[in-house]
């Protein structure tokens, strides 16, 4: 329990401060869209990439843990997908709305997982989060990335155009490099292992502020369809998935306590980030993630007691 509260209370906290930096125009609209930038394009790659070389994926359960989370993430994804014409037809949530309510069902907050994760079990938790990154990030990011061509009102693509932004997406390619680095590659020089680690620590804190930057308060004090149905998607029924078919694939004891953690996280800020820069609807993508890290402080203690 207090090592969720001490992971998700200052996460909350830090999308307050970016509210109020947005409310009381601190920071202008221009910088924030730079801000956004740099974020996704160097930041969060850079967590990413930080992640993945340096985890020790030899000593921990890569098939059954990844492989639990991708069933998991296959399976609500068909889920929300069943869902969208009723969604459409009986609620009148459109295009642009779906993406933010199929983003907060699946995405998930690498931050929160690893501060979690490191704090209960060290060394084996950080090296199982990494697995979950490998496992879930270029799922996710494809999954999204079709879900905004489909539904986002984005121009039609080419193939080969579509194929040229997926292997250009950041969180596609930082997988890619991360991967090598660990699997491939001898150790970073320190100069430059330490780089990367420093810009990828500022990801937490600029995602969140984005994110805060882009709340509604008022909507926010009246969630909706979309705020209810993606935050009982992401924090109950994911995780219940995704501790079923790793039980099934013989996950135990800290290694199923990981698996539930990367599962019934909140979704991830990124989500906002991306929702802006293709076209989703960015203020239901931040309410959600708010409210689901106010959640998150009830539910996560409890489904890592009962699955875990």
């Amino acid at each position: 329990m207090s090592a969720v509260l001490a992971s998700l209370i200052p996460t909350f906290l830090i999308i307050a401060t970016g509210w109020l930096c947005r409310a009381t125009n601190f920071v202008g609209e221009q910088q924030w869209s730079g801000l956004e930038r740099v974020t996704y394009v160097i930041f969060f790659p850079a967590l990413i990439i930080d992640t993945l070389s340096r985890a020790d994926l030899s000593s921990v359960p890569v098939l059954g843990v990844g492989g639990a989370l991708v069933g998991a993430i296959l399976t609500m994804a068909v889920l929300v997908l069943a869902l969208r014409p009723v969604l459409e037809r009986h609620f009148g949530i459109d295009g642009p709305s779906f993406t933010s309510v199929f983003q907060g069902a699946t995405r998930w907050n690498t931050f929160v997982g690893l501060a979690v994760a490191g704090s209960l079990f060290g060394q084996r938790g950080i090296a199982l989060i990494a697995v979950a990154i490998a496992a879930m990030v270029p799922l996710l990011n494809l999954l999204a990335f079709y879900v905004f061509i489909r539904f986002a009102g984005q121009p039609r693509r080419s193939p080969l155009d579509i194929l040229r932004s997926f292997v250009t997406n950041p969180f596609i390619w930082s997988c890619a490099v991360g991967l090598a680095l660990n699997l491939l590659a001898p150790p970073l020089p320190k100069p430059m292992a330490a780089y990367i680690e420093v810009i990828g620590r500022a990801a937490l804190a600029a995602g969140l502020l984005i994110v805060g930057a882009g709340l509604d308060i008022r909507r926010l004090a009246r969630p909706g369809l979309p705020h209810a149905l993606s935050a009982g998607l992401k924090l109950v029924l994911l995780p219940v998935i995704a501790g079923t078919l790793a039980g099934f694939m013989g996950v135990t004891g800290s290694d199923m306590t990981v698996t539930i953690i990367a599962a019934s996280v909140p979704s991830a800020s990124a989500a906002y980030v991306l929702a802006r820069q293709m076209g989703g609807n960015a203020g239901l993508m931040a309410e959600i993630l708010t409210l689901q890290t106010l959640l998150a402080l009830l539910s996560m203690p409890v489904l890592i007691s009962l699955l875990g």
